[in-house]
């Protein structure tokens, strides 16, 4: 007894009411497969066919995705043909080789051959002809595999992905529109009256009365949906707004629609809103005194005196606290840009689908300090889903700089355009480092500019220790190649001026990028944690000596503004030979070198 399944046949015409297939269990297929014809079976212990009552005919176990002769809701003028291409003489044929060209089973009764290498199926192949059968006619993408479906009296050709696309002919009562909305049997070349996007080989339906005009996939549209990047809910509209040719939250629908987030939220009760109590970071304490969630002391708002001092760091961002206000604890080390104190401890944000959390503590494991959207190592604040990662799944956090880098803005290496968060993998390369943006990213819409966040959190301005001023990111002199000459103030080797770096134009103080920051740049001085070797700490210290360590891993001077020292958190003796001498403790230059298993 044949059990349904759920598959449509593809012989059922598009405008009739459609059948499902039905798979049965035997190793002789008695009416021949009606793909290619033979008589067995794909493995004799699978013993899997697959038929249709409605249409009388059986199907290899895979065959049924490749019917002989189909009629399509893409062209529904004439049928289309199954056709196999010979991938290394380019010749094409609707001759179809046998699935399956093996011996019955032992037990079974001797085959009559007197057909062997005869087919039942055979269409007329028009010999002559100055039309080249490689692109499918329906998105215009090159045939990939050996098989396509082509129409034996026009040149219309399908391949195998669009074949498979069955949209119905008509949609009654959409729920984007009040109409019923008839198929377009043409790829929609106009931007989408939802979406406003161009998907052409997505199917397409229409209103001719309105001219209304959507794709599929953009007709049944949640009404009421919430997004993290906005803190309210929104509501849809069926028809693009004429004040702009580039709305940013119906291409964020678009984008959930692709990843099946679908939850329609129009008779759920909107949940109320979060108490101040629970989103504010710090209580008013009066005469300019807070008490913030991350620090067991009251922090008091000062002014700076205008003395630059890179030394003093905000616990936050890991930047150094100048010519801003600052909250300062007076009971010991602890600083706080204004801007910084003020980040709520809940937020929704345009990186992640879950409300993020703010986690002021100290991290003391490596293994949990990189930030997934930037990937660089920080000991600051960072945000992250609640109880991560006590519910599951792999520990993730997102730096507070990469949380602050607006939706949309014009970046200073870009003033032609706004730039955009996006945070679908794209084949676009940073700007910058020139590395593919295959995570969340900045990028601009109307042309090929992206940035990665590790180079778009870069600051534009910064304060260096030998220079009074501060430093200006220059984003590459454009044409300057070989007409000016700079050197770095730090490493001495000369500059690049068309990649981008730090200037001092008072003082004529030019910096690498990666002299300015390393690998430590947002690691705080005074910060401990463990590393993923056995044993291993580290402790973050600040490089204000005038004589340099020398590195314990890589003999190398410590030259950056930090390095570190490394110990073994158990035994407290003298376990390490530096110097021709037994020390507790080795000083280690950077990260990489810290992060090796050599020490």
């Amino acid at each position: 007894m044949a059990d349904e399944i759920d598959q449509r046949c593809l012989l059922s015409h598009p405008a009739l009411t459609h059948h499902n297939l039905s798979m049965d269990c035997n190793f002789v297929i008695p009416l021949g497969c009606s793909t290619c014809g033979g008589k067995y079976t794909m493995r004799e212990q699978d013993n899997i066919l697959i038929c249709c009552t409605t249409c009388g005919v059986e199907f290899h176990n895979g065959c049924d995705e490749r019917p002989r002769k189909i009629t399509h809701p893409y062209h529904l003028q004439h049928p289309l043909t199954l056709f196999y291409r010979d991938l290394e003489t380019g010749t094409i044929s609707n001759i179809i080789p046998d699935a399956n060209p093996c011996k019955p089973h032992i037990n079974d009764q001797e085959p009559d051959t007197s057909d062997q290498g005869k087919y039942k199926f055979v269409d007329i192949v028009p010999t002559k002809s100055d039309i080249i059968f490689d692109k499918c006619t329906w998105c215009g993408k090159d045939f990939e595999g050996v098989w396509f479906y082509r129409c034996l009296i026009c040149s219309f050709c399908l391949d195998l992905p669009c074949a498979k696309s069955l949209p119905p002919l008509t949609i009654t009562n959409p729920k984007g529109h009040h109409h019923s909305l008839i198929f377009l049997p043409r790829p929609l070349l106009v931007p989408c009256d939802a979406c406003g996007l161009v998907n052409g080989p997505e199917p397409s339906y229409a209103c001719f009365q309105c001219s209304y005009m959507a794709h599929q996939s953009c007709i049944d549209l949640p009404r009421v949906i919430k997004i993290t990047r906005h803190p309210h809910r929104l509501h849809y509209i069926p028809y693009r707004s004429p004040l702009s040719s580039l709305c940013r939250h119906i291409q964020d629908v678009q984008h959930m629609t692709l990843f099946g987030i679908k939850k329609e939220l129009e008779w759920e009760p909107e949940e109320s809103g979060d108490d101040e109590e629970d989103i504010a970071p710090f209580k008013n304490l009066g005469d300019g005194f807070i008490k913030h969630f991350g620090h067991d002391h009251s922090l008091k708002l000062k002014k700076h005196n205008g003395v630059v001092d890179i030394e003093k760091l905000c616990e936050a961002c890991v930047y150094p606290i100048v010519y801003d206000q600052f909250y300062d604890c007076e009971e010991c080390d602890y600083s706080l840009h204004e801007v910084c104190a003020s980040l709520p401890k809940k937020l929704d944000h345009a990186l992640n689908n879950h409300t993020l959390f703010l986690d002021p503590s100290p991290q003391n494991e490596y293994s949990y300090m990189t930030c997934h959207v930037c990937s660089r190592v920080t000991t600051g604040f960072r945000y992250i889903r609640h109880n991560y990662p006590t519910q599951g799944g792999p520990y993730s956090f997102i730096d507070v700089r990469c949380v602050l880098v607006p939706e949309y803005f014009t970046h200073k290496s870009h003033d032609d355009h706004l730039v955009f968060i996006s945070t679908i993998t794209s084949n676009k390369d940073c700007t910058r480092c020139k590395n593919t943006c295959s995570g969340s990213h900045l990028e601009c819409p109307e042309c090929e500019f992206a940035l990665c966040y590790a180079c778009a959190t870069i600051p534009h301005e910064l304060h260096y220790k030998y220079d009074k001023h501060p430093l200006i990111l220059c984003y590459g002199e454009k044409g300057s190649a070989g007409s000016d000459i700079y050197w770095c103030e730090v490493c001495e080797k000369l500059l690049d001026t068309t990649e981008w770096f730090y200037t001092c134009n008072q003082c004529c103080t030019t910096v690498h990028l990666q002299c300015v920051f390393g690998s430590s740049y947002f690691m705080k001085p005074g910060s401990t944690f463990r590393l993923p070797h056995y044993r291993k700490s580290a402790e973050v210290i600040r490089n204000s000596s005038n004589s340099r360590q020398l590195c314990y891993t890589c003999g190398n001077l410590c030259t950056a503004s930090i390095y570190y020292e490394g110990y073994d958190r158990f035994y407290k003796g003298l376990l390490f030979t530096y110097k021709n001498r037994d020390v507790s403790r080795v000083p280690i230059c950077s990260l990489h070198c810290l992060t090796v298993k050599k020490w």
